[in-house]
């Protein structure tokens, strides 16, 4: 009885944690998707909140490490309860970087309202914000739902995200030795797009996670990725 009971409190201990990791997570979609909005728009005062919000994220890390300290003290979890609570620990590491690129982000909308628009660029860069967004969201859904299937298959999508950033790098190639005055703004955005398809790197982090947590080893092969030639690599 008196198992089943601590059973019962650790059980409930680790609900409000992952509720704190979901919430986390949806500030981090929230962000991303703002900045890149302040981006198209110009609106520097979005990308102001952006940049204040990260506070928000960062105290919600500190918040579930010491949720998690606590449970590994006061209920010594075993096996996969402790797998469980070094897992969310990790999630969170990978949202609050996450959370760090998306203020990155809105640091250089004020630089780039000051500079001549690049034709298309805006856009190219909210499409590839929402397809992290989307990775990043399912990632955090696989944990969840303990889905390892949904979970490898964000695991693949890198290979997309890669490929969407290969395609906007050579796009900005193209506008700056098309004219001069577009290498300013082209650096800073591709400094943005590397940042986002970074995200993507850490969507892949809680998805192989997940993966670890359900199965209880990480993925044996290394992710594939696609290198600035187009060409699919393997990345430990």
């Amino acid at each position: 009885m008196n198992m089943a009971h601590i059973a019962t409190a650790f059980d409930r201990d680790l609900e409000s944690t992952q509720a704190l990791v979901l919430r986390m997570g949806g500030l981090v979609e929230t962000a991303l998707l703002d900045a890149a909005e302040a981006l198209d728009a110009r609106d520097e005062d979005l990308a102001a909140r952006v940049r204040a919000g990260d506070a928000a994220i960062d105290a919600l890390e500190d918040q579930i490490n010491s949720e998690c300290a606590r449970l590994i003290a006061l209920r010594a979890p075993t096996a996969g309860d402790l797998r469980t609570v070094l897992t969310v620990m990790k999630i969170a590491a990978a949202l609050e970087r996450a959370g760090d690129y998306a203020k990155n982000l809105a640091k250089r909308t004020a630089i780039l309202s000051q500079m001549p628009q690049v034709p298309g660029a805006s856009g190219s860069i909210r499409r590839l914000a929402k397809a992290v967004v989307v990775m990043l969201t399912d990632a955090l859904d696989a944990y969840i739902r303990r889905d390892a299937r949904l979970a490898e298959d964000v695991r693949q999508r890198d290979r997309e995200i890669d490929q969407m950033y290969n395609s906007i790098f050579r796009e900005f190639l193209t506008h700056m030795m098309e004219d001069p005055r577009n290498i300013g703004p082209c650096m800073h955005l591709h400094f943005i797009a590397k940042n986002i398809e970074r995200v993507g790197d850490h969507a892949t982090s809680v998805a192989e996670q997940v993966i670890y947590l359900v199965t209880g080893s990480m993925p044996e092969d290394d992710r594939p990725k696609v290198d600035s030639t187009g060409a699919v690599v393997a990345r430990g």
